[in-house]
């Protein structure tokens, strides 16, 4: 793809213009780092064009900050104040979601999974977001706790114009298939390896 250009032109109809603003479902996956900042950077991007920006984080704990949630933050606030840029919501477990991770069964924390899930494509069908980073959330589809073609399904018949990023290790294969990009992050090297913990502004 040189200089963003296509290697193939399908022909499928669309003019240039229809088939550059068609909405994508990206998905990153694999073993290394850098899915979810990838992501974040894709929701700054966003923020720019002045879409509605919806976050939301399927394993991490409420307690965990992120350099990025601080300042998408902030770009939210920015927003409301003075109408630059657009919107911003950013929603994790233990926040004020019904699918909080508590205390519980893997039972109790797959029908909370699904109910969150639920909420997002409420969403989705209300056209609430431009662009949403589902963050991690390839995990409750690889444990089962969500129903991928389900999944698939809601993204592929989503009305408008909206924008899908889902992040995490082990993507289905059937999401992989269904999506217009896919990365996968493969590890060269880690500091990790020789023994070296994670430090701020690295890793959050």
């Amino acid at each position: 793809m040189p200089q963003g250009q296509p290697s193939t032109v399908p022909e499928d109809g669309l003019t240039t213009r229809q088939r550059r603003n068609r909405p994508l479902v990206v998905v990153h996956t694999g073993e290394m780092k850098g899915k979810s900042t990838a992501a974040f950077g894709l929701a700054l991007r966003g923020w720019n064009q002045g879409w509605s920006i919806g976050v939301f984080q399927f394993v991490k704990s409420a307690k965990w900050r992120v350099g990025e949630e601080a300042a998408l933050r902030a770009l939210g606030r920015l927003h409301e104040e003075t109408g630059e840029g657009g919107p911003v919501e950013w929603h994790k477990m233990g926040e004020g979601w019904s699918w909080a991770r508590k205390k519980g069964s893997d039972e109790d924390h797959a029908a909370a999974a699904l109910e969150g899930w639920r909420e997002i494509a409420r969403r989705i069908a209300t056209q609430r977001h431009g662009l949403y980073v589902l963050d991690e959330f390839t995990y409750p589809l690889h444990w089962g706790w969500v129903d991928v073609t389900e999944v698939v399904d809601t993204l592929h018949n989503r009305p408008g114009h909206q924008h899908i990023v889902i992040t995490g290790r082990h993507a289905p294969p059937t999401l992989i298939e269904a999506a217009d990009l896919v990365m996968e992050t493969t590890k060269i090297k880690h500091p990790m390896d020789t023994g070296q913990k994670g430090q701020k502004g690295i890793e959050w």
